[in-house]
């Protein structure tokens, strides 16, 4: 079931994107930032067990970021992913902006969704802010996309 999450859910968030950012597949989250946050994420749950989730997060008037997109391992293969992210372009959609953008690791996934690879300098320079606290930075190694919705 997709939907949007809940402060219930911000614990569960936290665990699977832990898991993914200690294999170094993602920036882990504080519990403190899930929860201002909250209302980015969608969720999937299975018999009550949260197994997939992504944010969408306003960068500026006509630009978001997909961000923190997992699912549990156990659990893929299913499509969940792409139901969260596909909730999150419906989302940016809604909301009229112009473009959403993705850092990567699985670029053919992404371009499922009509993403396009760019070179990271075509990103605005707000949008690395997250990345300071990353242990790559300043050597990402992340793949930048961008979707275009108008």
């Amino acid at each position: 079931m997709l939907r949007k999450a809940q402060i219930s859910d911000v614990k569960d968030i936290q665990k699977l994107l832990t898991f993914f950012a200690s294999r170094g597949d993602m920036l882990s989250r504080s519990l403190s930032e899930l929860y201002e946050a909250i209302r980015d994420f969608y969720i999937v749950e299975e018999e009550g067990r949260l197994v997939g989730t992504a944010a969408l997060h306003i960068v500026w008037e006509d630009l978001a970021e997909v961000r923190s997109v997992a699912v549990a391992e156990d659990a893929g293969k299913k499509g969940i992913g792409t139901q969260v992210v596909q909730a999150c372009i419906d989302e940016a959609k809604e909301l009229g902006l112009k473009r959403v953008f993705c850092l990567t690791y699985k670029p053919n996934f992404f371009a499922r969704f009509g993403f396009r690879i760019v070179d990271k300098s075509e990103l605005p320079h707000k949008v690395w802010g997250d990345c300071m606290k990353c242990v790559k930075f300043p050597d990402c190694d992340e793949i930048a996309m961008i979707l275009d919705l108008d």
